[in-house]
């Protein structure tokens, strides 16, 4: 069928065991892409004020040193064959002010059926929120619909429907905004950010606008009071749902 598939694994026993037997020379350093890129001139890091903080206090301190990855075939319970699994070594330092308590070796682990992808590439690619990872957290954090607020399951049901309704809706806004004409590459890039946008700052944007209704001459007017950066993807988006909807 062509599906790639990547699944994180607890750190069992066997596994760790495993990971533990690997010679040195099966592992090699994780390289991470930048957070961002530099579009002027490269600035010098601000003093980290927290971690003189923590030092000063003899505050107990989790230090990252390396990461490194490798890889094994293994073969999960009740599975015919084998799969790849790239494994994440995490060596990290338990600190106390100054001195250095102890080193902590931690394990991530990866099944997966992609054997073209770096092993580097399957950690970043795994490490990635999706799409649906974000679903569940701003169903969870955002519009809270898995509150489960009263005594009985068909009351959470109903609670649950009417508060991700809030979110589809949102949604709908996003996929029904234009991206045509002579600033396409613009709007598409507008499009994905409010598609993506957490749902707080979705209704602190589109929503929580104050907003003027004047009946007058048999119509009524909608004046906005205040202005933010998306007001005029806003508008875009109000031209869009006056037009006719078609499946």
């Amino acid at each position: 069928m062509g599906v790639r598939f990547i699944f994180g694994l607890d750190a069992m026993p066997n596994l760790v065991e495993i990971a533990d037997s690997l010679e040195n020379e099966a592992w090699w350093p994780l390289r991470r892409d930048p957070k961002y890129t530099v579009k002027t001139a490269p600035r010098a890091r601000p003093e980290n004020i927290k971690e003189g903080i923590v030092r000063s206090r003899e505050f107990e301190n989790i230090r990252l040193q390396s990461e490194e990855v490798a890889e094994f075939d293994y073969a999960p319970g009740h599975c015919r064959r084998s799969y790849r699994v790239v494994v994440l070594r995490k060596n990290l330092s338990v600190e106390k002010g100054d001195a250095v308590l102890f080193d902590d070796i931690r394990y991530f682990f990866y099944l997966t059926n992609n054997r073209t992808m770096t092993a580097c590439g399957i950690v970043r690619s795994a490490n990635d929120r999706r799409n649906q990872e974000n679903l569940i957290e701003q169903l969870k954090h955002g519009a809270r619909a898995l509150q489960m607020p009263v005594d009985n399951l068909l009351s959470n049901w109903a609670y649950m429907v009417m508060a991700s309704l809030a979110w589809t809706l949102k949604a709908w806004f996003a996929l029904l905004l234009p991206e045509r004409g002579r600033w396409k590459e613009k709007h598409g890039r507008e499009k994905a950010t409010v598609l993506r946008m957490e749902f707080k700052r979705f209704v602190n944007a589109f929503m929580r606008v104050p907003c003027q209704v004047i009946r007058t001459g048999r119509r009524l007017l909608y004046r906005l009071l205040s202005w933010n950066p998306w007001q005029h993807v806003f508008l875009r988006g109000v031209d869009a749902l006056r037009c006719p909807l078609r499946c």
